[in-house]
């Protein structure tokens, strides 16, 4: 079931990211799986805004989220975790839907995001669900904003690609 999240989430979500990333140290990206995985005040912005959805077992307990803004006139995927023990099961398919759907109750007409080109469960995964490499040409100002920005944080150790998925 996906919801949006509660403040009692939100400990939860820091577990998810930690487990998620942990998977990057199997391929090398050691420095991935270590990366800081946010504050519960961090969390806390989106999930008062709206802007934050779980994705819960059968015990109402967070096994995945998404946390959004809005970039350039699109909701974009600020993160989007999942437990490595729910992935394979549509949850985060369903995460991004939830936030398509917010999308589209706001008139925003793409969603976007920054990833990892050549991570299997990154870029790969994302272009089977509909989403586009954006040409550097046409990336807008307030992603490329945010390319810079994890560019800063040494994130582009490895290659890294902003996408879009119109809706």
């Amino acid at each position: 079931m996906i919801r949006l999240a509660r403040p009692d989430d939100l400990p939860a979500l820091i577990d998810v990211e930690r487990e998620a990333g942990s998977l990057f140290r199997d391929i090398g990206m050691t420095a991935i799986a270590d990366d800081d995985p946010g504050s519960v005040a961090e969390l806390a912005v989106y999930q008062a805004d709206g802007r934050a959805w779980v994705s819960v077992d059968e015990h109402d307990r967070p096994v995945g989220y998404l946390v959004a803004e809005v970039v350039d006139g699109h909701a974009h995927i600020e993160q989007v975790s999942v437990r490595p023990g729910h992935a394979r099961r549509g949850l985060g398919r369903a995460l991004i839907d939830a936030l398509a759907e917010w999308a589209l109750t706001r008139d925003l007409p793409a969603l976007t995001l920054t990833t990892f080109a050549a991570v299997p469960w990154n870029a790969p995964y994302y272009e089977r669900l509909r989403f586009r490499v954006i040409p550097d040409g046409e990336i807008g100002d307030g992603l490329r904003a945010i390319r810079s920005a994890e560019a800063a944080r040494g994130l582009d150790a490895w290659p890294r690609v902003a996408l879009i998925r119109p809706l």
